[in-house]
């Protein structure tokens, strides 16, 4: 009868211990996915910023583009208009159309850039430059929060791995300890957006 207690003695135990360690691989597997699914929103942020860069750089190209040929046609009215001289003495009709119609270009083009300028008080090329560095900065925050949440996941992982008697359980079954996101060389290094 001894025996046959200590037989059920040692075969809850082994069932315990088989229970237990089904558990932490269970915890494991958990955890395992978290960072996983901590990366994947790392990655995310990552491809916001990949997507969004272009788009907002190429809208205010396009915008300053647009701004740009309203002052080159001030510019080149005014250039026409300098070229047009007219003698005092010898006003002609056609000189005086001439000249007329280069002043004409200029009032055209002036009054285009006042339109500009009253319709976007603060110029929108400079505000969609302000909306560009806000995206950027909003992305570069967004992936910071993502990288420090990875970072988090992966040292609850990490202190679950390595703690005994779940160490053993890791080994067993082939979990081992996360790498944390560490920085590039040089990022340290404050990067400059070119326009």
């Amino acid at each position: 009868m001894k025996k046959g207690l200590t037989l059920i003695v040692i075969l809850v135990a082994l069932v315990s211990l088989v229970m237990w360690g089904v558990g932490v691989y269970n915890k494991l597997v958990n955890m395992d996915e978290g960072v996983a699914n901590a990366w994947a929103k790392v990655e995310s942020a990552y491809q916001r910023r990949a997507d969004l860069i272009p788009n907002l750089v190429n809208t205010v190209k396009g915008y300053a583009a647009h701004e740009q040929e309203t002052f080159t046609a001030v510019t080149d009215a005014r250039s026409k208009a300098s070229q047009v001289q007219i003698d005092p003495t010898n006003i002609t009709p056609e000189q005086f159309a001439a000249f007329q119609t280069a002043q004409d270009g200029i009032s055209s083009a002036l009054s285009r850039l006042l339109v500009t300028v009253e319709r976007y008080p603060d110029l929108k090329a400079n505000q969609n430059f302000l909306e560009l560095q806000s995206q950027l900065e909003g992305t570069e925050n967004r992936i910071k929060v993502e990288r420090d949440r990875f970072n988090d996941v992966v040292k609850e992982f990490n202190v679950f791995v390595r703690r005994i008697p779940n160490k053993i359980v890791a080994a067993i079954t082939g979990f081992a300890e996360k790498k944390f996101f560490e920085s590039a060389p040089g990022s340290e290094e404050v990067p400059t957006v070119e326009f």
